[in-house]
């Protein structure tokens, strides 16, 4: 019988969880190196920042920017990057990216 690969050893949360500990990353990042598509990551970082902060430890994000003008989506809830930007309407735009920290 041959191991299963680390990340489906695991459940989702603890994998994820694993991969935001190695430092920031993007929605497209973790649905790699998970294996669970960008959709599905929405409600696993909800619930992930739940239980980390039972343990002191909180999920950060730096917020999605607009690389034409820098606009900054800093009050943003949602964990997907928007469709364009308010201020100069480019749809070039840098998605939010997450990690784990010690409170």
């Amino acid at each position: 019988m041959t191991d299963a690969p680390a990340h489906r050893r695991a459940t989702v949360r603890q994998a994820l969880e694993r991969a935001l500990l190695e430092g920031p990353c993007s929605l497209r990042e973790l649905s790699q190196r998970v294996g669970v598509s960008e959709k599905q990551l929405g409600e696993h970082l909800e619930h992930l920042e739940k239980s980390l902060k039972g343990r002191g430890a909180r999920l950060r994000s730096q917020p999605a920017r607009c690389l034409q003008c820098d606009f900054a989506f800093e009050g943003r809830r949602r964990a997907t990057a928007p469709s364009r930007c308010p201020r100069c309407k480019s749809e070039r735009i840098e998605p939010p990216s997450f990690w784990v920290a010690d409170t």
